[in-house]
């Protein structure tokens, strides 16, 4: 069993060129799964699976508290993996075809005002070389909407100040070009002026943003550096690294941009994934109403 999910990874590497997280999410799903069919169901292969099987095994993720996210996405691993069987004739049926997806709730993604991004964009010490790295990524990252591994992942190449772009390789491999606006555009300036070459240590990287050893800055090392800089810009609200992609969409939404040319910006494949972004801005809507209007 062990031996065909490999198969499948690899299908999923060469064929869709997915995310190394989203890669990481189907191995640890399957082997989960697999663990769960030889060891409480006592199957020997994968052409012995039925559908009772499967649902048995999302009985254990529900009993275990898994929440219904977790276990929609685990039925997503497991039909993606059990079409792939039957693609490859590995075995003569898929069992997974009639399993159900739960429900879940779209929650509305967290957002920052226009003044707290002010104050977080203020946070870094620019009189540093730390600092003027972090306020041009935070710029960047405001004004592009990049997710964070998109953004640690940018090499020396991707920028063209001069034009005023980025480009980026995003989900599915797929390149975009993001328009970057002036302010991101000087404090990139600077930190490639007067902050990169300090960080670089004599060493030679096409890499754009470096750490403390003038190599790359993981998403680890910049999830830390903005928690920092939150506390000090007095941030209380719960922020995270896509923060930002969110307030980003969200504040062209409300100033008047067109969906579809958020959807680009983004780099989304389906516009139903840019349109949560509409619900955010109608909330606020009724809350701005609730609050100012006299007869609320």
């Amino acid at each position: 069993m062990e031996d065909q999910v490999q198969d499948f990874l690899h299908y999923l590497i060469v064929e869709r060129s997915l995310s190394k997280n989203t890669l990481d999410a189907y191995r640890r799903d399957l082997a989960q799964y697999v663990v769960h069919l030889k060891e409480k169901e006592a199957l020997v292969s994968l052409g012995e699976v039925r559908r009772v099987h499967i649902v048995n095994y999302l009985y254990e993720l529900k009993d275990g508290g898994k929440a219904s996210t977790t276990i929609a996405r685990n039925i997503a691993s497991i039909r993606s993996f059990h079409q792939f069987l039957l693609r490859e004739k590995a075995v003569d049926q898929d069992p997974s075809v009639h399993i159900e997806t739960p429900k879940t709730e779209r929650k509305l993604p967290k957002i920052l005002s226009t003044i707290e991004v002010e104050e977080l964009l203020e946070a870094p010490d620019y009189s540093t070389p730390f600092g003027k790295r972090d306020r041009a990524m935070l710029e960047v990252l405001y004004a592009t909407g990049l997710r964070v591994s998109e953004l640690v992942d940018l090499q020396m190449e991707d920028v063209h100040l001069t034009m005023g772009f980025i480009r980026t390789i995003g989900k599915g491999n797929k390149e975009r070009i993001v328009p970057l606006g002036k302010m991101a555009r000087d404090a990139l300036t600077t930190y490639l002026d007067e902050g990169r070459p300090q960080l670089m240590k004599q060493k030679r990287t096409d890499m754009l943003f470096l750490n403390h050893r003038g190599e790359r800055l993981s998403r680890q090392g910049f999830w830390k550096m903005l928690k920092k800089l939150a506390i000090k810009a007095n941030i209380v609200k719960p922020l995270t690294p896509h923060t930002l992609r969110h307030s980003f969409a969200t504040h062209l939404l409300e100033n008047g941009a067109d969906l579809r040319a958020v959807q680009e910006l983004l780099g989304h494949a389906d516009i139903s994934t840019t349109q949560i972004y509409t619900h955010v801005t109608k909330t606020r809507l009724k809350d701005i109403y609730s609050t100012y209007h006299p007869r609320a």
